[in-house]
């Protein structure tokens, strides 16, 4: 099978700048090609990588791409230009996979392969546009419903794969959570609508009682280009922070997956308390915590549901509470609570995350893919 994968304008491959989507279909591209199938990237070229390239049997071709502005207007812009170019250079292909915003519009040669369009954002109107395309892909059931929401009539064409856990790096199990540092961590862009203020201000509010011996790490990114809340929230959290002093540790982003992978097997807890109603789809950060042995606390998003249940699996925070920090303080104590039962749903945590595995994430696309390519050729025999 000939896949060709296209990703947007604003993040590169391999994912050096992060980006969950370019890191999901850079591992599904080396898994294909471990199948022998024909995998093409397309993404956006940095000056220290070759505009063509052969890696780990992947053919990565790149183009000319964009720092990500804060006009939404402009971004839309941007991506045309950018679909534009790809457009031009496409293979051959069956599949076609991209998540821009305007090359499922643009290409209407059949065989470019099959339109298979990742939504790896909540949608937004958008939906509707996409008539040509074979399938809608999501990565969870939350936003597969949305995006039936947004277009019935295309129902039929709507699907959810989830992104696959990162690979583990290092061949030792992770420790237990008693032979561990008391850490909290989070990971992931430092942005408001990723409620890192309220997982600080519930740090400072039990700093003298639950966290009394206790760190918490943020590891992420700050910068606005980069999809972080800039240097006003950046001094706002750091405020919030002084009053426990050095116990409060601002990371900065960490793109070398095995330094990543360090921090998540120290920690004890990992917390993600998004606030993104709109804006998170599946939570990758959260799912890589939980294949590296913490135990995982995360707000109420329907987007989590499909691999934290709440008190099995993970705990959950109430994201709508009128004092929301105070949900998060409540759900650190009941965390806190009874070590044994901790330690319980860590391990249950790490073993829903092996449903996630590569290999599995990867039959359920192939799988899907054959079947568009038969049910074409069914139909036009």
């Amino acid at each position: 099978m000939k896949i060709t994968i296209v990703l947007g304008a604003f993040l590169p491959v391999p994912p050096v700048m992060g980006g969950a989507i370019e890191k999901n279909w850079f591992a599904l591209a080396q898994e294909f090609v471990s199948r022998n199938h024909d995998v093409t990237i397309i993404s956006r070229a940095l000056p220290q990588f070759a505009r063509h390239e052969i890696v780990d049997g992947v053919r990565q071709i790149r183009v000319r791409g964009f720092d990500t502005p804060r006009s939404l207007l402009w971004l839309k812009t941007l991506d045309l230009f950018y679909s534009l170019q790809v457009r031009r250079i496409l293979p051959a292909a069956d599949i076609l996979v991209t998540n821009t915003f305007w090359l499922p519009l643009l290409v209407r040669d059949s065989s470019r392969g099959k339109i298979y369009v990742h939504v790896g954002r909540y949608p937004k109107g958008q939906m509707r546009f996409y008539g040509r395309a074979e399938r809608l892909q999501a990565p969870s059931s939350e936003v597969a419903e949305a995006i039936k929401g947004e277009t019935p009539s295309s129902a039929h064409k709507v699907i959810a794969i989830p992104y696959p856990r990162p690979q583990m790096i290092s061949a030792d199990a992770p420790l237990p959570l008693e032979a561990r540092a008391k850490i909290v961590l989070y990971v992931g862009r430092v942005h408001r609508e990723k409620g890192v203020h309220l997982l600080v201000e519930a740090f400072v509010r039990l700093r003298r009682g639950e966290f009394a011996d206790w760190k918490l790490i943020i590891v992420g990114s700050t910068d606005s280009r980069e999809g972080g809340g800039g240097e006003a929230y950046l001094r706002q959290l750091q405020q919030s922070a002084s009053v426990a002093g050095d116990r409060i540790v601002f990371r900065g982003p960490i793109f070398n997956a095995a330094v990543l992978e360090e921090e998540f097997r120290a920690a004890r807890i990992f917390a993600y308390p998004s606030l993104a109603a709109r804006g998170e789809t599946f939570g990758l950060a959260p799912l890589e915590a939980m294949t590296h042995g913490c135990a995982v606390l995360v707000s109420n998003l329907g987007c989590f549901r499909d691999f934290i249940l709440p008190n099995e699996t993970g705990f959950v925070f109430e994201r709508g509470a009128p004092d929301p920090a105070d949900s998060l303080v409540v759900a650190f104590r009941d965390a806190l609570s009874d070590p044994i039962r901790l330690e319980r749903i860590a391990k249950a945590g790490q073993l829903k995350s092996e449903e996630f595995s590569r290999a599995r994430v990867a039959d359920k696309f192939l799988t899907d893919f054959e079947r568009l390519i038969s049910d074409a050729e069914r139909t036009s025999g």
